[in-house]
């Protein structure tokens, strides 16, 4: 299911790279050929963790996808986004992360809007805490075990971020006493290199090194070509420099004979140009612990204890280009941001496999979390000096505190699986300090703002009905919702765009509510899946465009408390508000069949309607929203010329869409993907892959509501790489 980021290489390059692939290949004999590889349609070892009550794949009620390493390999994507973004029901487009600004990196299921889904690794969760994002540079791929992709409500497990669905990025873990090193290189000068150790203590302990770094100058990514034009390079632009580095120790242990645990320790880094200004680097530094246990009491029931805490300093800086006055078409910083926050939580659950009286299971557990955070805006001079003319300060924290429970039951007389859960969340925010000073931080106001809170119950129902061994129908429904971020009640922010926005401390929570019926297929060499849903968000949080001149005295207000930053003026001036109401419905389709020993086929479609049923704001009402394609498909082809190697061709597809609702026209595009591998010993394999194979130019859907805003999709790009391990 991948296809997208890589590195550039001419036609005869690509030609040279395969030829040499297969022929490599075609001159070595082998005694037979080895079948497809285990893509889990054979369903009875599938296990779904992010379920928290480790549900086997075939008795999954919502939409679920798993993504085995096999499956990754086999993409030409290198990160983990490209290879999401051709799973159905996924909106990310044909734009790398590492080209993309640190406070955009996000995730985006069925249309209802980035930030909205929860997003794991070993089933803790990874969103940021004060942007709501994902930093994507935290889960190399050379870390990757497998990924578990559950669409739909799941606040009854999680609570916060649950509307679109839990994405589970599962890790590798220590197998043997080994080495394992890879790399590749491809165009744009985009490396990766990484190398992990385990050590086998003993059967009680066990460890796992690993360590990555990955860089690339970048391509440019603001769009030259209609619809955009080349007066969106302005003077000092260039190309999204990035480099990440990740360390990460991870134990494993067995104290008891009925207790397990873990302890996990990291450390990342990513600095890049996000805004492509040379003269505006970007860091973002995080260091996390995380530890758990899990208890067996009896033979069926379990204990499981588990906390965590991240600590991120962000410093991010914005550049511009002066258009007037003596620095006129000169590159200048206009604003840096500075955002220390930190993330502490913990869970404890309990499980008893009951198998009586009608239940075959239930769960109960709480959890709590809190984020701390703060944010200083600097807004600089447009001469270029770095002189203050304004200051925003702001410091909180969000307080999350969760119960819920589950109980699973198998009817006797008809094959009917129910899974009944419900869990409530009390949420509450503190703005203890927000301030807004003139030139230099002088004379700063003070803002008093409530504190707010919001009980949240989040119930769901989900029902499996097993027509036939291979044949199964489900359907479920479920309340979500989704707390404001950080970003948006403590961050005020300029933009050469869109303006200034405004952070709101006092906005609430989102609720959706939403239902999915769907139905499964499955034979022995494959699975056809297809699902049709219906999410509503109310209260869904939003920019507000001050425009009219009934805002003026709203405008001034605001204005005059931020000391008159550059660009706060009617039109200009944008204000979080919860005054929108959403409603996404769809289908999603994915399919795979391993045709013979040599041939397997992949495929996936969505439809998707997402629009306003209500808004307070200047966007219009019931039509398809910015961002959000109506259909979307992707097709793959792998074959499988000897025991040792194998070819994928992907193509994806990608319908028209808007970027600002209802205008700003993106047009519809295909695109062609290319992954070869070649395992040269037991220990050692190759691999090269090619993104955009014809060279395709062309924009890539986004939200925008400037045409400079275009972004240029992914050019043709070429990767080669080794695994080695020993």
């Amino acid at each position: 299911m991948g296809k997208g980021p890589s590195y550039e290489a001419g036609l005869g390059q690509i030609s040279f790279a395969i030829t040499l692939f297969l022929s490599v290949g075609a001159s070595t004999s082998f005694a037979q050929i080895a079948p497809p590889p285990n893509y889990d349609q054979k369903l009875s070892d599938v296990v779904v963790t992010a379920t928290r009550s480790d549900t086997p794949l075939d008795q999954m009620s919502l939409n679920t996808t798993i993504l085995t390493r096999e499956v990754l390999e086999s993409s030409p994507d290198q990160t983990i986004d490209q290879v999401l973004k051709n799973v159905p029901g996924v909106f990310l487009n044909d734009v790398p992360y590492y080209q993309k600004d640190l406070t955009g990196q996000s995730i985006n299921v069925r249309g209802l809007g980035y930030g909205r889904t929860l997003v794991l690794i070993d089933g803790l969760p990874a969103n940021d805490a004060f942007y709501g994002t994902v930093q994507w540079n935290l889960v190399p791929m050379s870390s990757i075990e497998s990924v578990e992709f559950v669409r739909g409500g799941v606040s009854s497990l999680w609570g916060n971020y649950g509307m679109g669905g839990v994405v589970n990025i599962n890790t590798k873990n220590p197998k043997n006493s080994a080495q394992d090193v890879s790399a590749s290189y491809g165009a744009f000068g985009t490396g990766n290199l990484a190398a992990s150790k385990d050590v086998i203590v003993s059967d009680a302990l066990q460890m796992r090194f690993s360590a990555d770094y990955f860089s690339s100058d970048g391509y440019q990514n603001y769009a030259t070509i209609s619809p955009g034009s080349p007066g969106n390079v302005k003077s000092g632009m260039g190309t999204d420099g990035v480099k990440n580095s990740n360390i990460r120790l991870q134990n494993y242990f067995k104290p008891t004979q009925d207790t397990t645990g873990f302890l996990r320790l990291g450390y990342s880094t990513m600095a890049d140009l996000s805004t492509n200004y040379a003269i505006a680097p970007n860091l973002v530094q995080t260091a996390d612990i995380a530890g758990g246990t899990s208890t067996r009491l009896d033979l069926d029931k379990k204990v499981q204890v588990s906390a965590y805490y991240q600590n991120t300093n962000f410093y991010k800086q914005s550049g511009s280009t002066a258009t007037t006055g003596s620095n006129a078409n000169q590159p200048y910083i206009n604003a840096n941001y500075t955002d220390p926050y930190s993330t502490l939580g913990t869970s404890v659950q309990y499980t008893h496999d009951l198998k009586t009286a009608g239940i075959d299971q239930y769960i109960i557990g709480v959890d709590a979390r809190n984020i701390s955070a703060s944010n200083q805006t600097n807004n600089l001079s447009s001469t270029g000096s770095g002189a203050v003319t304004s200051v925003n300060y702001a410091q909180g924290q969000q307080n999350f505190y969760g119960l819920l429970g589950q109980l699973k039951s198998l009817a006797t007389v008809i094959p009917l699986e129910a899974t009944l859960g419900a869990r409530v969340d009390a949420w509450n925010s503190e703005t203890p300090t927000l301030y807004n000073a003139g030139s230099g931080g002088a004379h700063p106001i003070y803002q008093a703002v409530p504190n707010k809170s919001k009980t949240q119950l989040s119930p769901s129902l989900g029902l499996l009905y097993k027509a036939t061994s291979d044949w199964d129908i489900r359907g479920a429904a479920y309340q979500a919702f989704h707390a404001p971020s950080m970003n948006n009640t403590l961050r005020s922010y300029g933009s050469t765009s869109g303006g200034y926005f405004f952070a709101n401390p006092n906005l609430t929570p989102e609720t959706m509510t939403g239902y999915e019926m769907g139905t499964d297929y499955r034979w022995k060499s494959g699975f056809a899946q297809l699902t049709a849903f219906n999410n509503y968000i109310q209260n869904a949080i939003t920019s507000y465009n001050l425009s009219t001149p009934s805002s003026q005295s709203l405008v001034s207000s605001l204005c005059a408390s931020a000391g008159n930053p550059t660009g706060c003026a009617l039109g200009k001036v944008n204000y979080y508000t919860n005054q929108q109401n959403l409603l996404s419905r769809g289908l999603e389709m994915q399919y795979h069949h391993d045709v013979n020993a040599q041939w397997s086929l992949d495929g996936g479609y969505s439809y998707t309607r997402t629009t306003l049923t209500w808004s307070a704001t200047t966007d219009p009402i019931n039509t398809q929203v910015g961002g959000v394609p109506k259909n979307m498909a992707n097709a793959g082809v792998t074959f499988y010329p000897s025991l040792q190697a194998s070819l994928t061709t992907m193509v994806r597809y990608v319908g028209n869409s808007w970027m600002a609702t209802g205008s700003l026209p993106v047009p519809a595009y295909a695109v062609v993907g290319l992954k070869a591998n070649y395992q040269v010993t037991p220990q050692a394999s190759v691999f090269a892959s090619v993104v955009n194979l014809l060279n395709r130019q062309y924009v890539t859907f986004n939200i925008a509501s400037q045409a400079s805003a275009y972004q240029a999709g992914m050019p043709q790009a070429v990767t080669v790489g080794a695994r080695i391990n020993f």
